[in-house]
């Protein structure tokens, strides 16, 4: 597949870390909330191995974050997601599919309660700040609704721990998966969460000072050198291994949070008020028609830009292949897809065409490892 530059503009936004990863060698970019998001430093297999061993610092900036505060934010917060916040917490982090009137996905961000009315919004690739405003407006709520200057850098692997305990001191191998705080770095105090869009581990700094956040981009590459720090960014390999799933790739607005796998996200049965709530309601009785699976394809490669139909021997449509990679850990192609309820089942055996061949494969469970 040739692969083509990005002309970059006002409108696709740099980093304050740009000129750094491109000095460090960055091969490929996506667009990400119209940002420039690194997606690959050479070989995404030997990123996917250094990773998995060592440790990396990745520039994530294009993870936005949409700051909701006021009066009412909890009640406009709350009724973007069908997870219950009621007992939500100051100082830490939550997993939150973001739906419509529908019932369907608009975004799947991490939420971190900074304050009782004060809440950051940290999103996947869609707008949700123009969908909060929306809310916002027709619900006559008393919030302020901004995207801050909150610039992500992610420290991520097994080697994470101790790099970031050399740079922070001990206190920051005791935060609790989810849980954030704030570390002073040569005076200035930044937020940081031991989170990050890996299965490895790590941290992810929520930079808001732009100086001191490069000068410790920079410091985490001078003292990290033990500890085999590289250049890196969310891995393919690894996350549809980890079955990280990914608003755009794996699903969208067309699919609901039970297609999904998100039931442990889902409060139907509390007091709480969030859009779609009737309609989830009508899903969950009546049961998913189609959820997301593994696949395995016993070939060396893909390249998939788009999806791809599965098909059962008679030719009937199963299903679609959503993102795929080839696994060195399983040595073959592994993807996610969404299946149709009467495949669900573990090694049900499709075909799929790629390049103009036919090849098989088999659905599994997720995740992979």
């Amino acid at each position: 597949m040739k692969n083509f530059s990005i002309a970059k503009s006002r409108r696709l936004r740099s980093t304050p870390y740009t000129a750094r990863i491109e000095k460090q060698g960055v091969t490929a970019y996506t667009i990400y909330n119209h940002m420039l998001l690194p997606a690959a430093f050479g070989s995404i297999e030997n990123s996917y191995k250094h990773l998995k061993e060592h440790v990396q610092v990745w520039d994530v900036a294009a993870e936005r974050q949409v700051e909701i505060s006021g009066k009412d934010s909890a009640e406009l917060v709350q009724l973007m997601t069908c997870r219950d916040l009621s007992k939500s917490k100051i100082g830490r982090c939550y997993y939150c599919p973001i739906i419509d009137e529908n019932g369907n996905l608009v975004n799947d961000p991490v939420v971190l309660k900074l304050d009782e009315n004060r809440w950051w919004l940290s999103i996947a690739d869609s707008d949700v700040i123009f969908f909060a405003k929306g809310l916002a407006s027709g619900h006559k709520f008393d919030v302020k609704i901004i995207e801050p200057v909150v610039d992500i850098m992610a420290i991520q692997g097994p080697k994470s721990f101790a790099l970031m305990e050399k740079v922070f001191g001990k206190k920051i191998t005791e935060l609790k998966f989810f849980g954030f705080d704030y570390f002073d770095f040569e005076g200035t105090k930044h937020l940081i969460a031991r989170s990050g869009w890996s299965k490895q581990g790590g941290y992810e700094v929520y930079v808001q000072n732009t100086e001191s956040g490069q000068k410790l981009y920079d410091y985490l590459f001078e003292v990290g050198k033990e500890f085999n720090v590289g250049p890196g960014c969310p891995n393919l390999i690894e996350r549809i291994e980890s079955a990280l799933l990914s608003y755009g790739n794996d699903f969208d607005n067309s699919d609901n949070p039970f297609e999904c796998g998100f039931d442990q996200y889902v409060s139907l049965d509390s007091d709480i008020n969030f859009l779609g709530k009737d309609k989830l309601k009508e899903v969950k009785s009546k049961g998913a028609q189609k959820k997301l699976m593994g696949i395995k394809i016993d070939i060396k490669e893909i390249s998939l830009t788009g999806s791809k139909n599965l098909y059962d021997e008679k030719n009937n449509i199963i299903g679609e292949l959503r993102s795929a990679c080839y696994s060195p850990h399983f040595q073959m192609v592994i993807g996610i897809a969404m299946i149709q309820k009467s495949y669900w089942e573990v090694s049900q055996t499709f075909k799929i065409q790629i390049n103009d061949n036919t090849f098989r494969g088999k659905v599994c469970d997720l995740p992979f490892i």
